[in-house]
């Protein structure tokens, strides 16, 4: 019985829209990952099978297969074969599941998974460029109601009850977790200090997350104006409440993860450590229109598939796209929120999407680790109404 292990799971510290990872072009940002996973692991590099990544902005400096692109601009073997995955925000953390069911399969012993995106450099929808993505079909059997992401969100909020208070309170708990854990050293073991180029030619390393708002506040957070209400689409989905706000929401970023998966036995042999292992892995599809809901069945099927319970999850990560995202499932799971992103999330850590999946990997990871659990489990919706959802048992 073949076993897929996680031996390291590293990821840069994520950086605002035009902050400090701005000058980073995105296959650089990820060859910095991927370059420091090998060395810091001691991995001969050609022993890879293959390497897997995430990105969603398939454009510009992110296209024709930016994780090649990446291992190629690390001075990493040629020798290796690399992919790049889209399914939407879950990117990363489907390429973590090709990786380790390829492993399971037997077609791979090592592979590494990983993400990466620089929302500053290639804007979000910029692969679309106007076009009609969705052809005369979909866009038929759906007429009049896709909308985008903002807009579930509000609808979400609608149908499970979320209001403006709860989704700024919930806001405010990701930034106060966040700035706990990282002013208590929780991310250390995680986060691979960067160096870029300033405007001005310095040379400078980033060592800390850039989102977090330690000073924002109930009363600064409730003065936001709704981010997506528009006169049109309010007339279309009477009820909506308008309680996304800039500020309940996840935070636009540029970052980068990646994660060394191994056939168990394999990893033994050559003298790695195996820390973690894979230990279910489900998908779920909703209607595109209320997309963000997707956590909820996703989350469903893994634990049957398991035979594991909620309960025994010690930790969850279900990625803040919206707050309404996260108070929905929570309803609906009906979950000891000190479980749920303990550390903080999107909101406050900020969402460059194709990197996310890999990120709130590798922070459970290590947070179950550090915490000393056994259990842990990680979901995140995706565009178009699909959602990825990921059991990893601690070794050891």
């Amino acid at each position: 019985m073949r076993d897929a292990v996680i031996v390291e799971a590293l990821r840069v510290p994520t950086g605002r829209r035009k902050g400090a990872l701005v000058s980073e072009h995105p296959a650089d940002l990820l060859a910095q990952v991927l370059g420091q996973l090998v060395e810091r692991t001691g991995l001969e590099p050609e022993r890879v099978d293959d390497v897997i990544g995430g990105c969603v902005g398939q454009a510009g400096e992110q296209s024709l297969n930016v994780t090649r692109h990446g291992w190629l601009g690390a001075g990493l073997p040629e020798s290796v074969p690399a992919t790049t995955v889209d399914r939407q925000c879950g990117s990363s953390q489907q390429a973590a599941h090709f990786a380790a069911q390829g492993v399971l399969a037997g077609v791979y012993d090592i592979t590494i998974a990983c993400g990466v995106e620089s929302m500053t450099r290639v804007p979000m929808m910029s692969n679309v460029a106007g076009a009609n993505p969705y052809g005369e079909q979909m866009s038929a059997r759906y007429d009049g109601g896709l909308v985008h992401q903002g807009i579930s969100a509000e609808i979400v909020a609608q149908r499970w009850g979320v209001t403006r208070e709860e989704a700024d309170e919930y806001a405010l708990r990701s930034h106060q977790l966040a700035a706990a854990a990282a002013d208590g050293g929780h991310f250390d073991d995680e986060i691979l200090p960067v160096k870029v180029t300033g405007a001005d030619g310095q040379v400078r390393e980033v060592r800390a997350d850039e989102g977090i708002r330690r000073e924002t506040s109930l009363e600064a957070l409730a003065e936001l104006e709704p981010a997506f209400y528009e006169e049109r689409v309010a007339a279309a989905h009477p009820g909506l409440p308008w309680i996304v706000t800039a500020g309940n929401a996840s935070q636009i970023s540029d970052g980068a993860a990646a994660a060394l998966i191994m056939e168990r036995e394999t990893a033994e042999r050559l003298g790695f450590v195996p820390r973690w292992r894979f230990h279910t892995f489900a998908l779920a599809g909703v209607d595109p229109v209320t997309m963000l809901s997707g956590p909820i069945p996703s989350t469903r099927r893994v634990l049957e598939r398991s035979g594991l319970d909620i309960d025994e999850m010690e930790q969850i990560e279900v990625n803040e796209a919206f707050a309404s995202v996260v108070l929905a499932w929570q309803r609906e799971l009906d979950v000891d929120p000190g479980r749920v992103n303990p550390r903080g999330g999107a909101i406050a850590l900020g969402h460059p999407l194709g990197a996310s999946g890999a990120r709130l990997l590798t922070t459970l990871c290590h947070g179950l680790e550090q915490g000393g659990g056994r259990y842990g489990l990680q979901t995140m919706c995706e565009g178009g109404g699909m959602a990825n959802a990921t059991i990893i048992e601690r070794l050891g």
